[in-house]
């Protein structure tokens, strides 16, 4: 198992330097560079030329992008993501406030799609063509089909501005003590929507690995044994059956970045997404570089989480 997770990690080193690469030639290649963030129509009356050509050499862009690129590659492996122009403090420490902000948005959305959706597979499942199939399969269906923002939209404009259920935005309601029970609150809306189309497509694949593993022979047998039904559902199909849902779960990762992006920026949840938007209007490079950055490197981890967990499961995949 050991030599199973170094070599992963190994693999995941060169795909690393991969993404640096494609993190710095995205923003190489954007419209304008760093000093345009500096020219406002209250600067640009008095800044001449010279003034702006000072600015570049001063920020290093005047030097060929191999060397800018290395410069700041080495910058990033001490820790040193620069500094945001907009908020003017530390671009680790604005990432790592955003990013836990972030994760329990994303966690939430994560979890309630694991515990909805397998349980959901597993029951329609054991009764295939029955109405609940049926209906639960449909419903599958609308949320596999509906975006985030889109859905995000409707449910605010029904539970939060018609009904009043809950908040329409924030991660705490404003001058009230920051509270567990407060959070929650605030949390439960936009993670559910984030979760929508997370339990769809667990309910789907795990409807249809159990029917697969149920019509395999040594389930069969040992129903045929004479078996308790749920011993053969528990031990034998179900760890199973599970096993192609780990990577389904996994590569719904990037997914779950992606919504929360949009439903941050949504619910003015301080994450992020919110964050990454702000930064891209207001061409805030070294706050794009390091969310880009950070966000792959998340990413990458957890499909890396993926593959160990996989193997966990199913020992032939260690062993080969």
């Amino acid at each position: 198992m050991g030599r199973y997770i170094l070599r992963r990690v190994l693999i995941s080193i060169p795909i690393l330097a991969i993404i640096t690469i494609l993190v710095f030639t995205l923003v190489e290649i954007a419209p304008g560079d760093m000093v345009s963030f500096f020219i406002t129509d209250e600067t640009e009356d008095y800044m001449t030329e010279e003034d702006l050509d000072a600015l570049r050499e001063r920020l290093g862009l005047n030097d060929p992008p191999p060397i800018r690129y290395f410069k700041w590659l080495v910058k990033i492996l001490q820790g040193d993501f620069g500094y945001s122009y907009v908020e003017s403090t530390p671009v680790r420490e604005l990432l790592l406030m955003r990013m836990r902000n972030t994760l329990i948005l994303m966690g939430a959305g994560l979890v309630i799609g694991i515990i909805v959706g397998i349980p959901l597979g597993i029951f329609t499942a054991l009764r295939q063509y029955s109405f609940f199939d049926f209906f639960i399969s449909g419903l599958s269906f609308i949320g596999l089909s509906m975006p985030a923002f889109i859905s995000g939209i409707i449910a605010m404009y029904i539970f939060a501005v018609k009904l009043k259920w809950f908040p329409a935005g924030g991660m705490y309601t404003p001058a009230t003590e920051k509270t567990i029970g407060d959070l929650l609150f605030h949390l439960f809306l936009p993670a559910f929507i984030l979760a929508i189309m997370n339990m769809a497509r667990n309910m789907r694949y795990t409807r249809f690995s159990m029917l697969e593993v149920l019509h395999q022979d040594y389930v069969i047998t040992a129903t045929a044994k004479g078996m308790k039904r749920w011993v053969v559902i528990n031990r034998h199909a179900l760890r199973n059956a599970l096993i192609p849902v780990i990577t389904i779960i996994g590569l719904s990762i990037p997914n779950l970045v992606v919504g929360a992006v949009f439903l941050e920026t949504i619910f003015t949840w301080p994450g992020m997404g919110s964050l990454y938007y702000t930064a891209i209007v207001a061409r805030d490079y070294p706050v794009i570089m390091g969310a880009n950055l950070l966000i792959a490197i998340f990413v990458l981890t957890a499909n890396l989480i993926t593959d160990i967990t996989y193997a966990l499961a199913d020992p032939r995949v260690r062993y080969e």
